[in-house]
Protein backbone atom coordinates (compact mmCIF):
# COMPACT_ATOMS: atom_id res chain seq x y z
CA UNK A 1 0.00 0.00 0.00
CA UNK A 2 1.12 3.19 -1.00
CA UNK A 3 1.34 5.84 2.26
CA UNK A 4 1.94 9.25 3.19
CA UNK A 5 3.38 10.28 6.75
CA UNK A 6 3.63 13.63 7.51
CA UNK A 7 6.19 15.17 10.17
CA UNK A 8 8.72 12.19 9.54
CA UNK A 9 11.61 14.38 10.50
CA UNK A 10 10.67 13.56 14.09
CA UNK A 11 11.36 10.70 16.20
CA UNK A 12 7.68 9.39 16.22
CA UNK A 13 7.27 9.97 12.59
CA UNK A 14 10.38 8.72 11.45
CA UNK A 15 10.21 5.55 13.25
CA UNK A 16 6.96 5.37 11.79
CA UNK A 17 7.72 5.64 8.18
CA UNK A 18 10.46 3.36 9.27
CA UNK A 19 8.53 0.17 10.37
CA UNK A 20 5.62 0.98 7.37
CA UNK A 21 8.44 0.51 5.06
CA UNK A 22 9.92 -2.39 6.76
CA UNK A 23 6.17 -3.94 6.44
CA UNK A 24 6.68 -3.64 2.59
CA UNK A 25 5.06 -0.48 2.21
CA UNK A 26 5.79 2.39 -0.26
CA UNK A 27 5.93 5.38 2.31
CA UNK A 28 6.22 8.78 0.99
CA UNK A 29 6.95 11.77 3.70
CA UNK A 30 6.35 15.43 4.08
CA UNK A 31 8.50 17.72 6.22
CA UNK A 32 9.96 20.99 6.04
CA UNK A 33 13.82 18.80 5.96
CA UNK A 34 14.67 15.49 4.31
CA UNK A 35 13.48 12.80 6.68
CA UNK A 36 17.13 10.31 6.81
CA UNK A 37 14.62 7.25 6.35
CA UNK A 38 15.95 5.08 3.73
CA UNK A 39 13.62 4.03 1.14
CA UNK A 40 11.48 6.87 1.39
CA UNK A 41 10.18 9.35 -1.32
CA UNK A 42 10.86 12.98 0.60
CA UNK A 43 8.74 15.58 -0.09
CA UNK A 44 10.50 18.81 1.72
CA UNK A 45 7.47 21.48 2.15
CA UNK A 46 4.90 21.95 5.10
CA UNK A 47 1.41 20.91 5.67
CA UNK A 48 0.84 24.83 5.31
CA UNK A 49 1.46 24.31 1.86
CA UNK A 50 -1.01 23.10 -0.48
CA UNK A 51 0.88 22.36 -3.36
CA UNK A 52 3.72 20.09 -1.44
CA UNK A 53 0.95 18.97 0.32
CA UNK A 54 -1.24 17.59 -2.95
CA UNK A 55 2.18 16.35 -4.29
CA UNK A 56 2.76 14.34 -1.03
CA UNK A 57 -0.19 12.69 -1.16
CA UNK A 58 -0.52 11.57 -5.25
CA UNK A 59 -1.67 8.14 -5.36
CA UNK A 60 -1.84 7.70 -1.63
CA UNK A 61 -4.23 4.98 -0.53
CA UNK A 62 -3.67 6.42 3.27
CA UNK A 63 -2.22 9.02 5.53
CA UNK A 64 -0.43 8.85 8.65
CA UNK A 65 -0.61 12.39 10.16
CA UNK A 66 2.00 13.23 12.80
CA UNK A 67 3.22 16.95 11.55
CA UNK A 68 2.48 19.63 14.42
CA UNK A 69 3.76 22.91 16.06
CA UNK A 70 4.56 21.51 19.55
CA UNK A 71 6.01 23.61 22.29
CA UNK A 72 4.67 24.56 25.51
CA UNK A 73 4.17 28.74 24.51
CA UNK A 74 4.87 30.11 21.50
CA UNK A 75 2.94 32.76 19.06
CA UNK A 76 -0.67 31.36 19.06
CA UNK A 77 -0.96 32.57 14.76
CA UNK A 78 2.07 29.69 14.34
CA UNK A 79 0.35 26.97 16.17
CA UNK A 80 -3.16 27.96 14.21
CA UNK A 81 -1.32 27.80 10.97
CA UNK A 82 0.32 24.19 11.64
CA UNK A 83 -2.46 22.43 14.08
CA UNK A 84 -5.29 23.86 12.74
CA UNK A 85 -4.51 25.09 9.24
CA UNK A 86 -1.99 22.08 7.95
CA UNK A 87 -4.47 19.61 9.25
CA UNK A 88 -7.57 21.75 7.20
CA UNK A 89 -5.17 21.75 4.19
CA UNK A 90 -4.33 18.01 4.77
CA UNK A 91 -7.96 16.83 4.88
CA UNK A 92 -8.80 18.72 1.89
CA UNK A 93 -6.13 17.29 -0.55
CA UNK A 94 -6.85 13.76 0.99
CA UNK A 95 -10.43 14.11 0.02
CA UNK A 96 -9.61 15.89 -3.45
CA UNK A 97 -7.06 12.82 -4.03
CA UNK A 98 -9.20 10.33 -3.11
CA UNK A 99 -7.05 9.30 -0.15
CA UNK A 100 -9.52 6.28 1.46
CA UNK A 101 -7.54 6.06 4.86
CA UNK A 102 -6.26 8.59 7.84
CA UNK A 103 -4.56 8.12 11.14
CA UNK A 104 -4.97 11.90 12.72
CA UNK A 105 -2.31 11.69 15.86
CA UNK A 106 -3.62 14.21 17.94
CA UNK A 107 -2.85 14.21 22.19
CA UNK A 108 -4.19 13.73 25.32
CA UNK A 109 -4.36 17.36 26.25
CA UNK A 110 -7.24 18.17 23.49
CA UNK A 111 -9.73 16.77 26.67
CA UNK A 112 -7.92 17.73 29.98
CA UNK A 113 -9.10 20.50 31.81
CA UNK A 114 -7.23 20.58 34.89
CA UNK A 115 -9.03 17.53 36.94
CA UNK A 116 -7.74 14.05 38.00
CA UNK A 117 -8.06 11.29 34.92
CA UNK A 118 -8.49 8.23 36.65
CA UNK A 119 -8.88 5.38 34.41
CA UNK A 120 -11.32 7.43 31.89
CA UNK A 121 -11.12 6.73 28.00
CA UNK A 122 -10.58 9.13 25.80
CA UNK A 123 -12.98 12.25 25.96
CA UNK A 124 -14.12 14.82 23.17
CA UNK A 125 -11.73 17.45 22.39
CA UNK A 126 -12.62 20.71 23.34
CA UNK A 127 -10.52 24.00 22.21
CA UNK A 128 -12.44 25.75 24.64
CA UNK A 129 -11.26 24.44 27.91
CA UNK A 130 -8.34 23.11 26.45
CA UNK A 131 -5.04 24.95 28.75
CA UNK A 132 -2.45 26.64 26.35
CA UNK A 133 -2.33 27.24 22.32
CA UNK A 134 -0.85 23.48 21.33
CA UNK A 135 -3.88 22.03 23.59
CA UNK A 136 -6.43 23.98 21.75
CA UNK A 137 -5.00 23.84 18.29
CA UNK A 138 -4.54 20.15 18.46
CA UNK A 139 -8.15 19.85 19.19
CA UNK A 140 -9.69 21.71 16.62
CA UNK A 141 -7.28 20.25 14.59
CA UNK A 142 -8.80 16.63 15.72
CA UNK A 143 -12.19 18.21 15.04
CA UNK A 144 -11.46 18.84 11.33
CA UNK A 145 -10.49 15.18 10.91
CA UNK A 146 -12.91 13.93 12.43
CA UNK A 147 -15.67 16.13 10.97
CA UNK A 148 -14.51 14.61 7.80
CA UNK A 149 -14.67 10.95 8.74
CA UNK A 150 -17.11 9.31 6.35
CA UNK A 151 -17.17 5.44 4.73
CA UNK A 152 -15.03 6.85 1.97
CA UNK A 153 -12.50 8.47 3.99
CA UNK A 154 -12.40 6.83 7.03
CA UNK A 155 -10.69 8.56 10.18
CA UNK A 156 -9.39 7.29 13.26
CA UNK A 157 -7.47 9.48 15.72
CA UNK A 158 -5.03 8.45 18.33
CA UNK A 159 -3.86 10.44 21.75
CA UNK A 160 -0.29 8.83 22.61
CA UNK A 161 0.47 9.93 26.09
CA UNK A 162 3.77 10.72 27.54
CA UNK A 163 5.40 9.21 25.30
CA UNK A 164 9.33 8.61 26.36
CA UNK A 165 12.62 6.85 25.32
CA UNK A 166 15.62 7.11 23.30
CA UNK A 167 15.66 9.91 20.99
CA UNK A 168 12.86 12.11 22.74
CA UNK A 169 13.32 15.29 23.17
CA UNK A 170 9.20 16.63 24.20
CA UNK A 171 10.26 14.69 27.52
CA UNK A 172 12.93 12.34 28.35
CA UNK A 173 15.51 15.17 27.57
CA UNK A 174 14.04 17.20 29.65
CA UNK A 175 13.66 15.65 32.90
CA UNK A 176 17.12 13.58 32.43
CA UNK A 177 18.61 17.56 31.60
CA UNK A 178 17.13 19.35 34.19
CA UNK A 179 17.30 16.74 36.85
CA UNK A 180 21.19 17.26 36.31
CA UNK A 181 20.52 20.75 37.04
CA UNK A 182 18.45 19.91 40.15
CA UNK A 183 15.77 21.89 38.29
CA UNK A 184 13.56 19.12 37.89
CA UNK A 185 10.74 19.39 40.70
CA UNK A 186 8.60 16.50 42.45
CA UNK A 187 5.26 18.69 42.71
CA UNK A 188 3.83 17.99 46.43
CA UNK A 189 3.31 14.17 46.83
CA UNK A 190 4.56 12.87 43.84
CA UNK A 191 2.41 10.22 44.51
CA UNK A 192 -0.76 10.69 41.80
CA UNK A 193 -0.98 7.58 39.28
CA UNK A 194 0.26 8.62 35.50
CA UNK A 195 0.52 6.27 32.19
CA UNK A 196 2.96 6.85 30.15
CA UNK A 197 3.74 5.17 26.53
CA UNK A 198 6.78 3.56 25.45
CA UNK A 199 8.39 5.17 22.07
CA UNK A 200 8.94 1.94 20.20
CA UNK A 201 4.72 1.02 21.79
CA UNK A 202 3.60 3.93 19.91
CA UNK A 203 5.11 2.98 16.91
CA UNK A 204 3.67 0.07 16.26
CA UNK A 205 0.17 1.25 17.81
CA UNK A 206 0.16 3.83 14.79
CA UNK A 207 1.20 0.68 12.28
CA UNK A 208 -1.78 -1.14 13.90
CA UNK A 209 -4.22 1.67 13.08
CA UNK A 210 -3.34 2.03 9.90
CA UNK A 211 -5.47 -1.24 9.45
CA UNK A 212 -7.50 -1.01 12.03
CA UNK A 213 -9.10 2.19 10.44
CA UNK A 214 -11.09 -0.07 7.63
CA UNK A 215 -13.37 -1.63 10.47
CA UNK A 216 -13.23 1.02 12.74
CA UNK A 217 -13.31 5.02 12.30
CA UNK A 218 -14.70 7.91 13.57
CA UNK A 219 -13.66 8.06 16.84
CA UNK A 220 -10.33 8.76 19.45
CA UNK A 221 -7.86 6.52 20.95
CA UNK A 222 -5.75 7.42 24.27
CA UNK A 223 -2.49 4.98 23.83
CA UNK A 224 -0.58 4.42 26.94
CA UNK A 225 1.48 1.76 28.06
CA UNK A 226 -1.62 0.92 30.51
CA UNK A 227 1.01 0.64 33.43
CA UNK A 228 0.17 3.83 35.61
CA UNK A 229 2.75 4.88 38.29
CA UNK A 230 3.49 7.14 40.97
CA UNK A 231 4.34 10.37 39.21
CA UNK A 232 7.12 11.03 41.09
CA UNK A 233 8.65 7.38 40.68
CA UNK A 234 8.18 7.48 37.16
CA UNK A 235 10.01 10.99 36.29
CA UNK A 236 12.63 9.93 39.06
CA UNK A 237 13.61 6.58 37.40
CA UNK A 238 13.54 8.46 33.51
CA UNK A 239 16.08 11.04 35.47
CA UNK A 240 18.17 8.02 37.05
CA UNK A 241 18.13 5.75 33.61
CA UNK A 242 19.58 8.88 32.11
CA UNK A 243 22.41 8.99 34.47
CA UNK A 244 21.10 12.10 36.23
CA UNK A 245 20.40 11.81 40.00
CA UNK A 246 16.70 11.44 41.94
CA UNK A 247 15.07 14.69 41.79
CA UNK A 248 15.08 16.04 44.95
CA UNK A 249 13.72 19.74 44.38
CA UNK A 250 10.34 19.53 46.39
CA UNK A 251 7.51 22.18 45.69
CA UNK A 252 3.94 22.23 46.78
CA UNK A 253 1.38 21.89 44.52
CA UNK A 254 -0.57 25.67 45.07
CA UNK A 255 2.28 27.33 44.63
CA UNK A 256 3.64 25.36 41.60
CA UNK A 257 0.64 26.35 39.90
CA UNK A 258 0.75 30.06 41.16
CA UNK A 259 4.74 30.10 39.90
CA UNK A 260 3.46 28.74 36.46
CA UNK A 261 0.65 30.92 35.73
CA UNK A 262 3.17 33.91 36.36
CA UNK A 263 5.70 32.35 34.23
CA UNK A 264 3.21 32.40 31.69
CA UNK A 265 2.20 35.70 31.60
CA UNK A 266 5.86 36.42 31.83
CA UNK A 267 6.67 34.47 28.74
CA UNK A 268 3.74 36.22 26.70
CA UNK A 269 5.02 39.80 27.62
CA UNK A 270 8.68 39.36 26.62
CA UNK A 271 10.76 37.69 23.69
CA UNK A 272 12.00 34.05 24.88
CA UNK A 273 13.58 31.63 22.54
CA UNK A 274 13.37 28.60 24.65
CA UNK A 275 11.01 26.66 26.55
CA UNK A 276 10.00 28.54 29.87
CA UNK A 277 10.89 26.17 33.06
CA UNK A 278 7.29 26.22 34.39
CA UNK A 279 3.54 26.50 33.03
CA UNK A 280 0.32 25.99 35.07
CA UNK A 281 -0.16 23.09 32.16
CA UNK A 282 3.04 21.58 33.14
CA UNK A 283 2.44 22.12 37.23
CA UNK A 284 -0.91 20.09 36.54
CA UNK A 285 0.39 17.68 34.74
CA UNK A 286 3.02 16.90 37.60
CA UNK A 287 0.50 16.99 40.34
CA UNK A 288 -2.87 15.21 39.11
CA UNK A 289 -3.71 11.66 38.38
CA UNK A 290 -3.58 11.00 34.67
CA UNK A 291 -4.41 7.73 33.65
CA UNK A 292 -6.94 5.81 31.20
CA UNK A 293 -8.59 2.60 30.45
CA UNK A 294 -6.66 0.68 27.79
CA UNK A 295 -9.51 -1.76 26.67
CA UNK A 296 -11.41 -0.19 24.01
CA UNK A 297 -7.33 1.18 22.86
CA UNK A 298 -6.40 -2.32 22.50
CA UNK A 299 -9.64 -4.08 21.19
CA UNK A 300 -9.59 -1.65 18.30
CA UNK A 301 -6.20 -1.62 17.19
CA UNK A 302 -5.80 -5.49 18.05
CA UNK A 303 -2.43 -4.46 19.44
CA UNK A 304 -0.71 -4.75 23.28
CA UNK A 305 2.19 -2.90 24.15
CA UNK A 306 5.22 -5.14 23.83
CA UNK A 307 8.04 -3.09 25.83
CA UNK A 308 6.99 -2.66 29.30
CA UNK A 309 7.82 0.39 31.80
CA UNK A 310 11.13 -1.77 33.35
CA UNK A 311 12.10 -2.78 29.93
CA UNK A 312 11.74 0.53 28.09
CA UNK A 313 13.99 2.20 31.25
CA UNK A 314 16.64 -0.55 30.67
CA UNK A 315 16.56 0.46 27.04
CA UNK A 316 16.68 4.19 27.90
CA UNK A 317 19.85 3.36 30.07
CA UNK A 318 21.73 1.00 27.70
CA UNK A 319 21.05 3.79 25.03
CA UNK A 320 22.84 6.71 27.69
CA UNK A 321 25.61 4.28 28.64
CA UNK A 322 26.39 4.40 25.04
Amino acid sequence: MKITVTGASGLLGSSVARALMADGHQVTTLQRRPSSVAGVHDVIGSVTDPSSVTEALTGAEAVVHLAAKVSMMGDPSEFEAVNIGGTRTLVDAALAAGVKRMVHISSPSVAHTGDSIIGAGAGPASPEQAHGEYARTKAAGELIALDADSEDFKVLVLRPHLMWGPGDTQLTERVIDRARAGRMPVLGSGAPLVDALFVDNAVEAIVAAVDAVTSTHGESLVVTNGQPRPIGELMSRIAIAGGAGVPKLRVPVGPALAAGSIVEKVWDLGEHDDEPPLTRFLAEQLSTAHWFDQRRTQEVLGWTPRVSIEEGLKILADHYRG
